[in-house]
């Protein structure tokens, strides 16, 4: 599979599970000294192979047709900074604003949950505006540090992982994880999650590579177009 079929079916997925935001979202696949991300002006499950482009650092298209994202220093800065991510998602998942604004810890209520605490997930607060430039994108990455996601207050989410399939289910699982946590508030009840222990030996357990192969697996193939 060429790097734009990596993102353009990873784009697939992300909008059959609570990432899709119209034409606003965005994935990305490093592709050595550039960027493959999809194009701007279409919504996540709209994209194919021929809707990815090929960036540098400075956003300069190197190859593909289409206009780039605004917010791509989002991903040429984190990968800048990170040799060992090499896919990038950014996206506006409701129940991640919405939680974000709790301010509240995300805790592991949840087998998903567990992904992002201990410790507590990390948290950008700078700007709730577009992270349209590249010192912006460097402030990202640096809140980010070496985690596998980070809140975006006041506008979304990012998550990064070494390949498309990590780095989009890890931005899935964080939808949920944050959705759950919000249904606990909703219903007044007192939050009942994993502690320490428990929620580390659960992250091996349920997301070790063969667990995170199958689940991606059957993502691809329960996508619409498939069914």
């Amino acid at each position: 599979m060429t790097p734009a079929e990596e993102v353009s079916l990873g784009c697939r997925v992300l909008a059959a599970h609570g990432n899709a935001d119209l034409i606003w979202g965005h994935l990305s696949r490093r592709d050595g000294d550039g960027v493959w991300l999809k194009a701007a002006g279409y919504g996540m499950e709209e994209i194919t192979p021929g809707r990815v482009v090929r960036i540098d650092r400075s956003g300069r298209l190197l190859g593909g047709r289409g206009r780039v994202h605004l917010e791509y220093p989002i991903h040429t800065e984190i990968m800048a900074a990170r040799p060992d991510v090499n896919a990038v998602v950014h996206s506006h998942a409701e129940a991640v604003v919405a939680f974000a604004a709790t301010g509240l810890p995300l805790r592991p209520v949840g087998h998903e949950g567990v992904l992002f605490w201990p410790p507590d997930i990390a948290r950008f607060t700078l700007t709730g505006d577009l992270i349209r430039d590249r010192e912006l994108g460097a402030a990202v990455a640096a809140a980010l540090g070496d985690r596998n996601a980070l809140l975006l207050h006041r506008h979304g989410l990012v998550t990064a992982g070494p390949d498309v399939p990590t780095a989009v289910m890890t931005a899935i699982f964080l939808e949920k994880a944050c959705r759950m946590q919000l249904a606990v508030a909703a219903a007044g009840a007192g939050l009942d999650s994993s502690g320490e222990a428990e929620a580390l030996a659960k992250r091996d357990r349920c997301y070790g590579p063969a667990q995170m192969e199958a689940a991606w697996d059957y993502l691809v193939r329960t996508l619409p177009e498939h069914g």
